[in-house]
């Protein structure tokens, strides 16, 4: 190899350097975010919860069970006024109101297309759940967060046996917990019967993978309104 090749190869020895050591994507680094324009507000983020099937299996489930009540109000109805007659019309109207309910609550929720989680300028919005107005969104401001908590817990059901969390710390004692409590106590973090927990928990957030955005996407754009801490207890 000539003098020329080796001087074109060690013209940037640092860049090869850097390569192969890509973070893993599943860590989230606490660190400065490079993104922030100076001045200028950010567009809200909102994060949304995509069709899954999951949601068409209970769309569908819900469906079969409003015919089925239909069909036991129908079929008391010409019967006549017997006492089995009077049973099936009470059972048929109980399941209409019930399974009505879950699906006008899960295609309404599906169609609304309402995030799940927004980041504007006011601080982290938690849309109110369909069929509840804009208006009755919760709001924590920015100045009142003082960290985020990222936390993993057993979940019967969920994907591995696991569900990841992310909880917005809104006091400094909070943040103390989450970061020296042993890693089983976190749990109290996301239950919002804990009364030393509580204030975490109402701004605790189910991470699911029908997400638009993924958790290390979502700390980033929070990180870019707001500097804060994050504290990832999710493997310790």
């Amino acid at each position: 190899m000539d003098e020329g090749t080796d001087e074109r190869m060690d013209e940037h020895p640092e860049e090869r350097a850097d390569e192969g050591t890509d973070e893993r994507p599943d860590e989230l680094i606490d660190e400065p975010s490079d993104e922030r324009p100076g001045g200028q507000a950010l567009p809200a983020f909102s994060v949304r919860a995509r069709l899954t099937w999951r949601g068409v299996v209970q769309i569908t489930a819900c469906l079969i069970l409003v015919i089925a009540s239909v069909a036991f109000v129908a079929s008391g109805l010409m019967r006549g006024m017997s006492a089995g007659s009077v049973l099936f019309v009470v059972l048929g109207v109980a399941g209409l109101l019930l399974f009505g309910a879950g699906l006008s609550a899960s295609t309404g929720t599906l169609f609304s297309r309402r995030p799940v989680l927004e980041l504007d300028a006011t601080g982290v919005r938690r849309p109110a759940r369909w069929p509840l107005p804009r208006r009755a969104d919760r709001v924590l401001p920015w100045p009142e967060i003082h960290a985020m908590c990222a936390v993993r817990r057993g979940l019967a059901g969920a994907k591995r046996g696991e569900q990841d969390y992310l909880v917005f710390l809104p006091s400094a004692e909070l943040l103390e917990t989450a970061r020296t409590a042993e890693r089983a106590q976190l749990v109290a973090l996301t239950l919002p019967d804990v009364p030393a927990t509580a204030a975490a928990a109402r701004w605790c957030f189910a991470v699911d993978a029908s997400w638009t955005a993924s958790l290390r996407e979502v700390v980033a754009e929070v990180r870019r309104r707001h500097e804060i801490p994050v504290v990832d207890r999710r493997k310790r």
